[in-house]
Parts: structure tokens; C-alpha cells; sequence
């Protein structure tokens, strides 16, 4: 009898034993786990960064500052080819091969969709929601542009938008609307050695996508809605057509104004030949450049002109984005985070001269003293009536139909109504392929 005890006893032992051993592993591992977590966040990182070239240094300085804030997070800086067409077909070489080789890539607010729609990209919500990041705080236009599908696939990094220019000496307020514009641009046509009253960008390029959308949108149309279904074949869309047509045929615009591109616009404008003009920000520096304009302390910005629905410029600049395949998610995302936050931008508007695409940063003192453009309340109001783009992964294909076809409608080969219907049509089939 004693000797079953004994077993007994024995038995129980070993049991507390195991169990014992269990709850230590299962300890241990929890440890380890954690360990292994808080090395990896201690761990000395490189991640690699693409953009296209930056000829002003400002970057080298983000850079900086971010490494001394992450000294664990090395950042290599990638330059890619000046022209955006090189620079995408080459994120596309080396992401469609699976390649971790780049981290985090600038990218043209035209092309987050495609690289979503490709698997190229990292989703961005699980970081922005952990970092409770406002999204607010940037302006509408800017973060449309990166989403897709209901998913945020880019951060806003610097921005760029449609303006309108106009002579001060000639004018003392700028058109609010395109019927006022028109009126006006006939009015002071010739005034001040002035040849044209409006001058645009109407070549059959992207130039002409960038313009056409201004018209648009202030009328309260689309092309690519916000679900991805074709909606070019409304009356909105019509009457805007039809207006920027009226535009284009009118006396008071140069006769080869279907050839003209940004180029031409800034030289006719700041050679004194036009009294309004539409272009991007930059052309402000070559209208007060004393060596080569003749317009200087002549000239202002004002938002472009509203139709039905209000002002709205055509979206530029370019979007923060992560790799998929980045072996380094979590310190891409750090530098992602702080190069399109706060300091980041701030770094980069005023010694990059990049414009920021957070609101609050045009009412920092610096920001504002760095540019006469940042200061500027108007050029705050063109962002924040700035609209992107169609948002699709097959945008180039896209903007080539709209091409077509609105150079057709500007040349007097079809009508607006003809025009809309076509991009519907041809828009639609190219997305359904």
C-alpha cells in the first residue's frame, strides 16, 4: 500500500513538474519575443530612397535631421533621371522583379493607382491609423491623389497646382469666373503693348489634360469618379468643354494656341505679350527675374476662375511611397512619416522652395518669409481648390484618349457633346480590358 503512496506522490510531482516547465517556456519565449522586438526597433537599419533629382540640397538636409532624430534608421538617397518618364519606368523594372532594392520612392501624384493596382505599393492606413496621423491637416486634393480602392497608398510630400497670372498695371482685380475672364480678356486685350488677353496651354500633351480639368471640375464635372466608374458623359462636363472651346476660339488668344505649352506661355507672358495667363507656380520667379522679364513688379496670382460649382486647379507635385517587397517596412514608414510631416516639409519649402502640402505650414513665419508664394493668401486658396487628376491605374492611357479627343473638340471636329460621349465610350472599353 505504501508503495502505491509513493508512486502516487511521485507521479504528481513530475506533473507539477512539466507543468512547471511549460509555464517557464512559455515565459521564456513571451521574453524573447519581446526582446527580439525591442532589439529589432534598436536594430541599425539602411533603407534606401528614390526621387527624382533635387538640384537644391534640400533633401540632403531632411535626410540629416532625420537621421539625427532615428540615429538607428540609415537613409541612402537614390537620384533617379530628371525626366519622370524614365523615373517611372524604372520603379516599374526593378518592382515588377519583386527587387527590396529601394525603400521609399517619390512618386508623381499620377501614379499611386497604377502602382496599387500592380502590387508595387505598400498600403499605408495600419501606420497612419497606429500614428493617429490627420489626414485633415493636408489639403483634400493632395491625399485623393494617393488614395485607391477605399486605401491610402501615398503621403502627400510637396505640391504644385494650376494658377492664374495677371498683369497688376492693367488690372486691378483678377476675373472671378470664366465668363468674367473672358469679357476682361477681350477688354484689355492691347493694352500695354499686350498682343493676346489670354494665353494657355492647349497642345494636344498632358498640358492639355492638367488645363481641361480646371474647366471641369469648376463646373462640377468628372471623368474617373471616386468608385472608378467613367462619368465623362455628363452636362457638366459638356458645359465645360463647351466654355473652355469658347476659350480657345476667341479672338483674344493666339491663333496657334492648340501648339502652346508651358514654355511658350512663360515666354509670351513675361515678354509682356499677354494680360492674363494660366500656368504653374514657377513662373512667378521668371516674372520678376529682371534679366529676363519685361513684366517685373507687374504681375500677380489669383485662383482660377470658377464656373457653376467654383475655382479649381489641376493638381501637381509628388507622393511619399513604400515598396512592397521593402525589407524594412517599419523604419520606410518612419522616414515616410517625418519626411511628409511637419519638419520634414518645412525643411524642404524653405530650402527646397517645394510647397507644402500641409496647411498649417503657410502661416509659419519662416515657411512664409522663405517665398513671397507662401506668404501669398491666394496661392493657399488655389491648393485648397486643387483637385487631382482621374485616379485609375491605367491614367496614361486615359489621358491619351482625353487628348484626342479635346483636340478634336478644340479644332471644331466635333462637338462638346460628341467629345463627352466619345471619352466615355473609349474610357470605359480601356478599363474593362
Amino acid at each position: 500500500m505504501l508503495w502505491i503512496i509513493g508512486l502516487v506522490l511521485l507521479l504528481a510531482a513530475c506533473s507539477n513538474s512539466g507543468s512547471g516547465s511549460k509555464d517557464d517556456a512559455g515565459d521564456k519565449a513571451e521574453k524573447d519575443s519581446s526582446s527580439e522586438q525591442d532589439k529589432a526597433s534598436d536594430e541599425e537599419v539602411t533603407i534606401v530612397y528614390a526621387r527624382n533629382v533635387d538640384s537644391t540640397g534640400a533633401i540632403d538636409l531632411v535626410i540629416e535631421a532625420f537621421e539625427e532624430k532615428f540615429p538607428n534608421i540609415n537613409v541612402k538617397y537614390r537620384e533617379m533621371p530628371a525626366d519622370s518618364g524614365q523615373t517611372h519606368d524604372q520603379y516599374v523594372t526593378a518592382f515588377s522583379a519583386k527587387s527590396s532594392e529601394i525603400d521609399v520612392f517619390n512618386a508623381d501624384v499620377i501614379w499611386p493607382a497604377e502602382f496599387a493596382q500592380a502590387d508595387y505599393a505598400l498600403e499605408l492606413d495600419r501606420f497612419i491609423q497606429k500614428d493617429n496621423i490627420d489626414m485633415d491637416a493636408y489639403f483634400p486634393g493632395t491625399v485623393a491623389s494617393g488614395k485607391f480602392n477605399g486605401k491610402q497608398w501615398a503621403m502627400p510630400n510637396y505640391t504644385d497646382a494650376g494658377v492664374l497670372y495677371y498683369r497688376s498695371d492693367i488690372v486691378d482685380e483678377p476675373p472671378k469666373t470664366w465668363d468674367e475672364l473672358i469679357e476682361m480678356a477681350g477688354k484689355y486685350q492691347g493694352e500695354k503693348g499686350t498682343e493676346f488677353g489670354y494665353i494657355m496651354q492647349a497642345a494636344q500633351y498632358e498640358g492639355l489634360i492638367t488645363n481641361a480639368i480646371e474647366y471641369i471640375a469648376s463646373y462640377g464635372g468628372q471623368i474617373v469618379d471616386e468608385e472608378n466608374n467613367v462619368v465623362a458623359d455628363s452636362p457638366e462636363t459638356i458645359k465645360a468643354i463647351k466654355k473652355m472651346k469658347e476659350v480657345v476660339n476667341s479672338d483674344f488668344v493666339p491663333d496657334n494656341i492648340t501648339n502652346f505649352k508651358e514654355v511658350d506661355t512663360e515666354t509670351a507672358y513675361i515678354e509682356g505679350n499677354s494680360v492674363f495667363a494660366r500656368n504653374w507656380p514657377y513662373m512667378q520667379a521668371s516674372a520678376a527675374d529682371e534679366e529676363r522679364s519685361k513684366i517685373v513688379g507687374n504681375s500677380k496670382i489669383t485662383t482660377m476662375p470658377a464656373g457653376d460649382e467654383g475655382s479649381a486647379s489641376s493638381l501637381g507635385g509628388w507622393m511619399a511611397m513604400i515598396n512592397r517587397y521593402s525589407e524594412h517596412p517599419e523604419a520606410a514608414w518612419e522616414f515616410v512619416k517625418f519626411l511628409t510631416g511637419p519638419e520634414g516639409q518645412k525643411i524642404t519649402a524653405i530650402h527646397g522652395g517645394r510647397a507644402p502640402t500641409l496647411k498649417a505650414l503657410y502661416d509659419d513665419p519662416e515657411v512664409k518669409e522663405a517665398s513671397a508664394l507662401f506668404a501669398n493668401p491666394d496661392f493657399k486658396k488655389v491648393l485648397e481648390n486643387a483637385v487631382s487628376r482621374p485616379v485609375t491605374p491605367i491614367y496614361q492611357e486615359l489621358s491619351d484618349i482625353m487628348q484626342i479627343e479635346l483636340s478634336r473638340a478644340l479644332a471644331g471636329q466635333q462637338t462638346a457633346e460628341e467629345t463627352a460621349k466619345n471619352m466615355q465610350m473609349k474610357i470605359e472599353k480601356a478599363m474593362n480590358e
